[in-house]
């Protein structure tokens, strides 16, 4: 018999008051990458609204990991801050996640003033730059700030830390054939180019042992001629699996660098991104944007396809991501087998959906899946169908 989504569930050392997750979703709300009020209110309310448990993002382990320079990037000036928006998170009854990672090729090393890193050279059209093939090195670096990150994160009143495997962020980038071209160790057969998320999963789970919950978020696809498919995909969910380094796994698609929509689905708001960049930037988007912002048709729970094969598979617990916007949705996934769901823009919409939903099931989400709210992470992500409070 499938459980009901909205009871308390087990999720590692964790029980949380129901399975609804609220998946990292950046906020643009941290202008000088440290916690502002306006971050706290933006994960407060969906945590009065019900949510088993909210997910910080984007906490970067490094200072040239963030995807731009207004980011939280984990270091001890941020505790005091993130100490307030946990504890602010915990009164209102639910659990909060902190989303670590380093974006690699998809950070704007211009905005960061420091250079990016990826598996392999490449050029940010954003940033203008090209990245830096990381070294044995930077790739020991970044997998020790991981372990300091998921440090802080406890000391900051964390729950769990969701580890960034996905979107092509630096992890990511390494999984990609098409980004990884590598001749060393870390290149050619699944299990090199696997090392690095291996690795970091290693670090985080031996800094934290069972004081909080470790998830992962994992590309099943990058969506992208020669990118990563499912089965490389599955046998990195299986090797996580086996090293016993993971309380869950979120799965996830797309890639932030060449394909974003291929995650979110719905219409692509090209000009409305376009309205953010200068001029000759703008120029750009306008004209080639419908290329990388490609739109794909919405359905809800639109990655169950792909997430069945992880979960036909897999012992380990799977959190369904994408098109979860009602109790239909989230009982589909129960039926399924995958032991919790993640939302993000339903909540965006309907910060208090978890609630209504509890008091009447047949609640229906007023998301329109416009994907207008993507282009608002520039000046504080927030649902452009939600009246402006003046």
């Amino acid at each position: 018999m499938a459980p009901d989504v909205l009871a308390p569930a087990r999720l590692g050392p964790l029980t949380l008051r129901n399975r609804v997750i609220k998946a990292a979703t950046f906020e643009g709300a941290t202008p000088d990458a440290l916690v502002t009020d306006e971050l706290i209110e933006y994960h407060r309310r969906p945590a009065a609204g019900g949510v088993g448990m909210t997910t910080v993002a984007y906490c970067a382990v490094a200072p040239e990991g963030r995807t731009e320079r207004r980011q939280i990037w984990m270091r001890p000036e941020a505790v005091p801050g993130l100490r307030r928006l946990t504890d602010a998170i915990h009164a209102e009854g639910a659990a909060v996640s902190a989303q670590i990672g380093h974006a690699g090729p998809v950070a704007d090393a211009k905005s960061n003033g420091l250079p990016g890193l990826s598996a392999g050279r490449f050029f940010n059209p954003i940033g203008m730059r090209f990245t830096k093939p990381a070294t044995a090195a930077d790739i020991e670096r970044v997998t020790r700030a991981h372990a300091t990150a998921a440090r802080l994160a406890i000391e900051a009143g964390f729950d769990a830390v969701e580890m960034h495997f996905g979107h092509n962020y630096l992890a990511s980038s390494f999984l990609s054939p098409k980004l990884n071209k590598r001749k060393d160790e870390f290149g050619g057969a699944i299990g090199n180019r696997a090392k690095v998320v291996r690795g970091i999963a290693c670090a985080v789970r031996d800094e934290v042992g069972d004081r909080i919950a470790v998830t992962a978020k994992l590309n099943m696809r990058d969506g992208v001629r020669g990118g990563l498919e499912i089965d490389d995909s599955l046998q990195v969910a299986r090797w996580l699996q086996e090293d016993g380094t993971v309380d869950a796994l979120q799965l996830t698609a797309g890639s932030s660098l060449l394909n974003p929509m291929y995650l979110f689905r719905g219409d692509a708001p090209v000009p409305e991104f376009a309205a953010n960049f200068p001029p000759l930037l703008r120029f750009g988007i306008r004209t080639f944007g419908k290329g990388f912002l490609k739109a794909y048709p919405y359905k809800d729970a639109y990655l169950l396809e792909h997430a069945r094969r992880f979960r036909a598979e897999l012992d380990l617990p799977l959190i369904l991501l994408g098109g979860i916007t009602g109790r239909e949705s989230m009982d589909l996934a129960m039926d399924e087998g995958f032991e919790f769901v993640a939302m993000g823009r339903a909540l965006l919409r309907e910060p208090d959906l978890i609630g209504r939903i509890a008091a009447d099931p047949a609640t229906r989400s007023l998301c329109i899946h416009c994907n207008r709210c993507m282009p608002t992470i520039y000046t504080g992500t927030r649902c452009p169908e939600i009246p402006a409070v003046t």
